[in-house]
């Protein structure tokens, strides 16, 4: 759909099985339908993209802090924006308001208690990406470096991961040390929101994690790490010469390798490591 993200893969996937179980042809089928979320990046693309292949309305919050480029890009989409508060978290309340008054369907890319079955729905259109992964590649990794906002797609990733090579890989999850949700609820051992400043990794920049992620990663990863602003900034360059733009979100994991030099032993990690890292999305035009 020409996002350039990962997140073509989530919402988009729930608008199309939503529409698959329309009778007849699934494309137009619903007209009659509402999707309102809040979004600091990409997932509201993939919920405006998604709505309008499958004739669907998308209302999308951001906050007075989120570029006016990025509304535009949304509204280029066909998406209603809506600007609601200084936080993605302020935002995210505006839509649920706005769902529970108007009768629209919320879908957001996080879970908490009593919200469970959307954002289910939409991890599992991201195990396309490690589908790809396994087509193209023979033996698996020795490593699996995944950055996490709310932690979707870390979460899906590495469930899917250990279903496929079993306990070999170690499995990193990363995050901005801005924004240590995952980290901190895991230590934890409970769902913690967080404070901190504002991220570079604007995609990671999440203070609270998807309950649903949250508990999968606490059965399936086995490192939880974070990079700070100028280790995520380090691997840029690096990518970009080999053609392989993206942002300091979509690289993190590529980071988290480059910057784990002190602790490769910890890790397991040798010269003869095979890791995965993977880019989450295309560079900010």
């Amino acid at each position: 759909m020409g996002l350039g993200s990962f997140k073509a893969l989530g919402a988009a996937y729930v608008i199309a099985t939503d529409a698959a179980a329309r009778d007849g042809d699934p494309v137009g089928a619903l007209g009659d339908s509402t999707y309102v979320t809040a979004s600091a990046g990409n997932h509201g693309l993939s919920v405006a993209a998604g709505a309008r292949v499958f004739g669907a309305r998308a209302v999308i919050y951001i906050a007075e802090t989120v570029p006016e480029s990025f509304a535009r890009r949304l509204r280029d989409k066909g998406a209603e924006v809506v600007r609601a508060g200084e936080t993605y978290e302020a935002g995210m309340a505006a839509a649920a308001l706005a769902a529970a008054r108007e009768g629209w369907q919320l879908l957001s890319d996080s879970s908490w208690p009593g919200y469970v079955r959307m954002p289910h729905r939409l991890m599992e259109g991201y195990l396309i990406l490690l589908k790809e992964v396994f087509a193209e590649i023979g033996e698996g990794p020795t490593h699996i470096f995944l950055q996490a906002g709310v932690g979707g797609l870390a979460g899906a990733i590495a469930a899917l991961a250990r279903s496929h090579w079993g306990d070999g890989p170690v499995i990193v999850v990363v995050e901005p040390d801005a924004a240590p949700a995952l980290c901190d609820s895991i230590r934890a051992g409970r769902p913690l929101a967080v404070s901190g400043p504002v991220s570079s990794m604007g995609r990671l920049d999440c203070k609270e994690p998807s309950l649903i992620a949250l508990k999968g990663l606490a059965r399936d990863a086995d490192v939880f790490a974070t990079i700070s602003e100028e280790e995520a900034a380090t691997a840029m360059p690096i990518l970009s010469e080999i053609g392989l733009r993206t942002t300091p979100s979509g690289g993190a994991g590529l980071a988290a390798l480059m910057a784990s030099a002190p602790h490769r032993a910890d890790l397991g990690l040798t010269p003869a490591s095979r890791v995965l890292a993977i880019l989450s999305e295309g560079p900010e035009e």
